[in-house]
């Protein structure tokens, strides 16, 4: 943390003048690429970094993730992969400038779209808007990310030439004093550059978003000169931005992939801005991944959650390496690049090379409702968000004895809700298509345990769902009865719930960890085999991957090979499925374009 900012030089400055920004009193096209830092492992951002200026880039934009940088209330994370002071300051170290977008909101399809969980434990919370409550958090969020990094911009040495005032807010709401309140809030927190405001180009969205002070770009992916028109016809006094040119597109589990590898599209609207001196931002030049839980959700008509593979079909591949659209990018900003400059440096290669793992062999096992902690006690199921957990699995329990064979209406589960009865698997309960019921039998005359094991898979990002607690977020009813008095077991996958675990040598049945260890010779980046299995999460080395889920269209995990160590590695995978315990090879390319059935085991008592 800075608490010593330099004196500002003199002679730097960026502003945005009548139709041009201006760099240091000369006109400066902006030629951006979006990267997000905690997408990369911290020792790949130098090579990723110098992918982008040799691609022809000379500007580098990042989000911040609220969430990972203060995952409890006043407790900040600023170290190695969310060093994001270090990335800056790579990033001019390669001779690139910085779009900074601190949020809070970020969207990304990230989980919450960047908020923090724990800001959910406030029942009447609201979000995106004047509740003091929040308003207060971001406050506290936006300063502790001043101390940080408002030393970096530009006109004081540094790499930031334009800060962003939350994120696409004329999507969501018209509060004005709010976007007044993010503002003061940005710059009470120093940062007293150029800032900026991005929305897609609809009029209404561009008017509600905007704030005074700050320049207005567009957002979009394709009609370029369409969407610039509409831009300027409302801002014709300041410079053109695309703010996020979407080169690609995301994916939901379940759903055949989106976006393609087709740069055609891409060059012509490039070709476009760059010809009529507007700038851009190409999202994404690097997608990388969202690592652990935090890949995020759509929710319109029906919950989608994201995979967690963010590909993107960007330039950069997942493993960073360059494909067809990179070169064929390359070559386009090469021609137009600004008189006298030098030619761009060599496409450096990936720092380690992609390999292939031979079958890994799980040997140890621990079942899931064998290694639960002490429950809480609850007349009704509570949201995991009120127990003060984040993320993971949640465990309700309570008995159903002498209640007969009938209906199970669970409201709502978010987001899989798998049954047990008597610890027999007789069900799931699937958020994305609308599933609340199920029908049981066999229910005892004096006792039946019943069990309801709900996975989630990312909270909502963007749109007007956003509050989105996890668990069973009301009630649950039997042959329309409330059922009272349950217990419930917070499991959130994280490494003291890991650490808990009672390993044994036989594979055991119904939802489990299972262990093994592997070893490399020579470490290098591979993509985990996950065909066969059903729907999970994968550890290696103690880092928390991603999910994994049998139904596609992400049929691997990206496993960097920063994070392992030659000699032996720990893999751990969570199977909720009870599926068997497999062998997972290591492949060198990924496989993102595979939908298929689920794989679910036989049920098991």
């Amino acid at each position: 943390m800075n608490t010593n900012p330099p004196a500002a030089p003199a002679g730097r400055s960026f502003v945005a003048g009548e139709g041009d920004f201006l760099l240091d009193g000369k006109p400066f096209l902006i030629f951006a690429g979006e990267m997000h830092y905690f997408r990369v492992p911290r020792p790949y951002w130098q090579h990723r970094l110098r992918c982008a200026r040799a691609m022809g880039l000379n500007t580098i934009s990042t989000y911040l993730p609220w969430n990972l940088h203060e995952a409890s209330p006043g407790a900040f994370d600023f170290s190695d992969n969310l060093d994001v002071r270090h990335y800056l300051q790579l990033a001019a170290d390669e001779g690139l400038k910085v779009i900074f977008r601190p949020g809070p909101y970020i969207c990304a399809e990230w989980e919450f779209g960047g908020l923090p969980a724990w800001l959910l434990a406030t029942v009447d919370v609201k979000l995106r808007c004047s509740d003091p409550r929040y308003v207060a958090a971001v406050v506290r969020y936006l300063r502790r990310v001043g101390d940080e990094c408002a030393d970096l911009q530009h006109h004081r040495g540094g790499p930031i030439i334009l800060t962003q005032v939350e994120n696409e807010y004329g999507a969501f709401g018209n509060d004005r004093a709010y976007m007044d309140a993010m503002v003061a809030a940005v710059r009470a927190s120093g940062f007293d550059g150029q800032l900026y405001t991005c929305d897609w180009a609809k009029p209404a969205n561009l008017r509600a978003g905007e704030v005074g002070g700050a320049v207005t770009v567009a957002n979009f992916g394709s009609r370029a000169a369409e969407q610039i028109a509409e831009l300027r016809r409302l801002r014709p006094k300041q410079p053109s931005m695309c703010g996020e040119f979407w080169c690609g597109w995301f994916d939901a589990w379940g759903e055949p992939r989106s976006g393609s590898a087709d740069a055609g599209p891409a060059l012509a609207e490039i070709e476009w801005m760059v010809s009529n001196n507007t700038s851009f931002n190409f999202y994404m030049f690097h997608g990388g991944t969202s690592f652990g839980l935090m890949a995020g959700a759509n929710h319109y008509a029906t919950y989608k959650p994201t995979v967690s593979s963010y590909d993107y079909w960007a330039p950069l591949d997942e493993a960073g390496r360059a494909t067809e659209k990179y070169h064929a990018l390359r070559a386009l900003l090469a021609r137009h690049a600004p008189a006298g400059a030098a030619p761009l440096p060599d496409v450096p290669s990936p720092p380690l090379p992609v390999i292939a793992l031979p079958p890994i062999a799980l040997t140890q096992s621990a079942a899931l409702l064998e290694n639960l902690p002490a429950p809480t006690r609850r007349p009704q199921p509570v949201p995991m968000e009120a127990l003060g957990q984040a993320g993971g699995l949640i465990l309700y329990r309570t008995d159903i004895g002498g209640l007969g064979d009938d209906e199970l209406r669970v409201i709502e589960p978010h987001d899989y809700a798998t049954v047990f009865l008597d610890g027999r698997r007789v069900g799931a309960l699937d958020r994305r298509r609308h599933e609340t019921t199920l029908r049981l039998t066999g229910v005892g005359a004096d006792t039946a345990r019943l069990d309801i094991l709900v996975d989630t898979t990312g909270r909502t990002n963007f749109g007007h769902k956003l509050i989105d607690r996890k668990g069973i977020t009301d009630r649950v009813e039997y042959d329309g009865i409330t059922l009272m008095g349950w217990d419930v077991f917070s499991l959130p996958l994280d490494a003291a719930h890991l650490a808990s675990l009672r390993w044994q040598a036989a594979a055991a049945a119904g939802p489990a960890f299972h262990r093994g260890t592997f070893t490399v010779d020579a470490p290098g980046d591979t993509f985990l085999d996950f065909r066969q299995w059903g729907r999970g999460v994968v550890w290696v080395n103690g880092r928390c991957l991603s999910r994994f889920w049998s139904i596609g269209p992400q049929q691997t995990v990206y496993l960097p090979g920063a994070w392992l160590r030659a000699g032996e590695n720990e893999i751990v995978v969570f199977d909720a499925t009870g599926g068997e315990r497999h062998a997972i090879e290591g492949l060198r390319e990924p496989i993102l374009d595979r939908v298929q059935e689920e794989k679910v085991a036989a049920a098991s008592g």
